[in-house]
Protein backbone atom coordinates (compact mmCIF):
# COMPACT_ATOMS: atom_id res chain seq x y z
CA UNK A 1 0.00 0.00 0.00
CA UNK A 2 1.05 3.42 -0.84
CA UNK A 3 0.46 6.88 0.05
CA UNK A 4 0.02 9.76 -2.54
CA UNK A 5 -0.15 13.35 -2.78
CA UNK A 6 -2.73 14.72 -5.20
CA UNK A 7 -3.35 18.27 -5.82
CA UNK A 8 -6.87 18.39 -7.34
CA UNK A 9 -8.61 21.54 -9.33
CA UNK A 10 -12.21 21.70 -10.93
CA UNK A 11 -12.29 21.90 -14.37
CA UNK A 12 -13.22 25.81 -14.82
CA UNK A 13 -15.87 24.61 -17.98
CA UNK A 14 -17.54 22.39 -15.32
CA UNK A 15 -18.40 25.23 -12.78
CA UNK A 16 -22.10 26.36 -13.35
CA UNK A 17 -22.50 30.16 -13.61
CA UNK A 18 -25.68 29.83 -11.40
CA UNK A 19 -24.74 29.84 -7.59
CA UNK A 20 -27.66 27.74 -6.69
CA UNK A 21 -25.90 25.16 -9.25
CA UNK A 22 -22.89 25.66 -8.19
CA UNK A 23 -23.83 24.91 -4.42
CA UNK A 24 -24.97 21.44 -5.65
CA UNK A 25 -22.03 20.53 -7.50
CA UNK A 26 -20.04 21.25 -4.04
CA UNK A 27 -22.25 19.49 -1.99
CA UNK A 28 -21.59 16.45 -4.60
CA UNK A 29 -18.07 16.46 -4.48
CA UNK A 30 -17.69 17.37 -0.90
CA UNK A 31 -20.48 13.75 -0.13
CA UNK A 32 -17.94 12.00 -2.39
CA UNK A 33 -14.62 12.99 -0.59
CA UNK A 34 -16.90 11.97 2.82
CA UNK A 35 -17.32 8.79 1.28
CA UNK A 36 -13.55 8.13 0.91
CA UNK A 37 -12.63 9.62 4.14
CA UNK A 38 -15.29 7.63 5.91
CA UNK A 39 -13.34 4.43 3.54
CA UNK A 40 -10.33 4.86 4.86
CA UNK A 41 -8.63 6.18 1.79
CA UNK A 42 -8.14 10.20 2.24
CA UNK A 43 -6.11 10.85 5.36
CA UNK A 44 -6.10 14.41 4.68
CA UNK A 45 -7.93 16.86 2.19
CA UNK A 46 -8.22 20.64 1.47
CA UNK A 47 -8.93 23.74 -0.40
CA UNK A 48 -6.46 26.00 -1.29
CA UNK A 49 -8.76 29.59 -0.02
CA UNK A 50 -10.23 31.06 -2.88
CA UNK A 51 -9.25 29.41 -5.46
CA UNK A 52 -10.86 25.90 -7.17
CA UNK A 53 -7.95 23.50 -6.28
CA UNK A 54 -6.55 21.54 -3.32
CA UNK A 55 -4.83 18.78 -2.10
CA UNK A 56 -5.10 15.47 -1.01
CA UNK A 57 -3.81 12.80 0.74
CA UNK A 58 -4.83 9.50 -0.69
CA UNK A 59 -3.63 5.49 1.12
CA UNK A 60 -3.88 2.48 -0.76
CA UNK A 61 -2.86 0.49 -3.74
CA UNK A 62 -2.18 1.78 -7.04
CA UNK A 63 -6.01 0.09 -8.16
CA UNK A 64 -7.51 1.87 -5.08
CA UNK A 65 -6.27 5.66 -5.73
CA UNK A 66 -7.17 4.77 -9.61
CA UNK A 67 -11.00 3.85 -9.12
CA UNK A 68 -10.91 6.97 -6.44
CA UNK A 69 -9.91 9.70 -8.66
CA UNK A 70 -11.43 8.29 -11.60
CA UNK A 71 -14.96 9.05 -9.90
CA UNK A 72 -14.62 12.57 -10.21
CA UNK A 73 -13.79 12.67 -14.02
CA UNK A 74 -14.36 14.75 -15.63
CA UNK A 75 -15.01 17.38 -13.32
CA UNK A 76 -12.36 17.45 -11.32
CA UNK A 77 -8.27 16.78 -12.73
CA UNK A 78 -5.43 15.53 -10.91
CA UNK A 79 -1.28 15.36 -10.11
CA UNK A 80 -0.75 12.30 -8.54
CA UNK A 81 2.60 12.29 -7.12
CA UNK A 82 3.60 9.17 -4.04
CA UNK A 83 5.44 9.81 -1.69
CA UNK A 84 7.95 7.89 0.60
CA UNK A 85 7.80 8.02 4.21
CA UNK A 86 10.60 9.27 6.56
CA UNK A 87 11.60 5.27 7.23
CA UNK A 88 11.86 4.65 3.42
CA UNK A 89 14.19 7.54 2.75
CA UNK A 90 16.30 6.39 5.73
CA UNK A 91 15.52 2.20 4.01
CA UNK A 92 17.19 4.28 0.90
CA UNK A 93 19.94 6.36 2.67
CA UNK A 94 21.44 2.93 3.98
CA UNK A 95 21.50 1.16 0.78
CA UNK A 96 23.27 3.90 -0.98
CA UNK A 97 26.05 4.23 2.02
CA UNK A 98 26.47 0.19 2.10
Amino acid sequence: MGRYLVHWEVVQTQIPIDPKEREGNWAVLMAMVRQDHEKGLISSWGAFVGETNGYMVIEGTEVEVMNAIQQYVPFVIFDVKPVASEDQVNEMIKAISG
